[in-house]
């Protein structure tokens, strides 16, 4: 995936949010902000080239809800290193379709376009990133979240993690 895709991405994601807050009819959904923090526990395993590098670093979100169901959001993370192999950064934005089981519990996909450099090499990469989670409300502004990204799925390595964290709603 080129350059191009993550401001192709991010238009589209705008425009279905546009889209979604312009249907609000007479109960309006007010838009409401979020941030978190997560440790973010990431695999790459190259292709052909035997053994995996896994580390752990930190990785922090940002977005904001227009409804219960529909929310835009941003992952910006960095560090760990696995001998050869540091994360440098990674940057990413997403739709995020939101499912709420119970009033506190809800459970969440994610799907957009991430931009992703290893230290020592000398571009970055970018692709279509997916992804899936859950969060739990331990307070009305707070609550615990967890997930899975597929964050590169190119021919020559995959790019994944797993992060735990915690959300303040704004």
């Amino acid at each position: 995936m080129n350059r191009v895709a993550i401001p192709v991405v991010s238009a589209v994601c705008l425009f279905a949010a546009t889209a979604v807050h312009a249907q609000g009819g007479p109960m309006m959904y007010q838009p409401s902000p979020y941030l978190g923090a997560d440790a973010l526990f990431w695999q790459l395993d190259p292709e052909g080239r035997g053994g995996d590098f896994d580390s752990t670093g930190l990785r922090v979100r940002a977005g904001v809800a227009f409804n219960d169901y529909f929310a835009l959001e941003g992952h910006l993370g960095t560090g760990g290193s696995d001998g050869p192999v540091d994360l440098d950064y990674l940057a990413g934005g997403y739709a995020k379709g939101m499912l709420p089981v119970t009033p506190q519990f809800r459970i969440f996909g994610l799907l957009g376009a991430t931009e992703v450099e290893f230290d020592g090499t000398d571009d970055s990469e970018s692709d279509l990133s997916y992804g899936g989670g859950a969060s739990y409300a331990v307070m009305p502004n707070l609550s615990v979240d967890a997930d899975y990204m597929r964050y590169l799925e190119e021919s020559r390595f995959d790019f994944e993690a797993v992060s735990v964290g915690a959300t303040y709603h704004f």
